[in-house]
């Protein structure tokens, strides 16, 4: 489901990360214990909603007149904001089918949480710094709500099997050729 309530919550951390790397785990695939929230009735015949949210901290040093943040950016599964109405499932068929698109909503988090490491690694910053990671989080962060949204359009929430195909497909090969960002930034 879009990720509505996607939610940033930045601070300075006390140490600075440089000594620690930040922590970027790992892509994952959901299971349905990931999803321990009570279903939520709705007209649009949703059987499923994935809640994930985008933890960002950093600490800024100065470096030659520019600051460098070192970033922690984290991505959580929300397990009891996230449901799925097994009720409404018939089968393990439909089961996997459901699990495969709420994947999709899940990479769509784990992609932003990507880019959003990358682009705090190339960026070096003014003394405006809190402004100006906020508008690169603000910037990514608009990016993949409208991702979340086609993709929950062009599926038509699973239904359409041939753009879930598609999609299927587009994940893979975006986690294919990822850099993915576990050091120190």
């Amino acid at each position: 489901m879009i990720l509505k309530y996607l939610r940033v919550f930045c601070a300075c951390a006390l140490l600075c990360f440089a000594l620690n790397p930040a922590l970027a785990q790992p892509h994952r695939m959901l299971t349905v214990n990931d999803f321990q929230g009570a279903p939520r009735v709705n007209g649009r015949g949703v059987i499923a909603y994935t809640n994930c949210t985008i933890n960002f901290t950093y600490q800024a040093s100065r470096n030659d007149g520019n600051y460098i943040l070192h970033a922690n950016v984290r991505l959580y599964m929300n397990n009891y904001k996230s449901w799925m109405d097994r009720s409404r499932i018939t089968g393990a068929d439909q089961l996997a089918e459901v699990l495969k698109h709420e994947q999709g909503h899940y990479t769509i988090a784990y992609l932003e949480q990507q880019e959003v490491l990358r682009a705090i690694e190339r960026t070096r910053f003014t003394y405006n710094y809190n402004a100006e990671a906020m508008a690169i989080f603000n910037r990514i962060d608009a990016k993949y709500k409208q991702l979340n949204q086609d993709y929950d359009e062009d599926t038509e929430h699973m239904t359409n099997r041939q753009q879930q195909h598609s999609w299927d497909i587009y994940f893979a090969k975006r986690l294919q050729f990822i850099p993915q960002e576990n050091a120190s930034l």
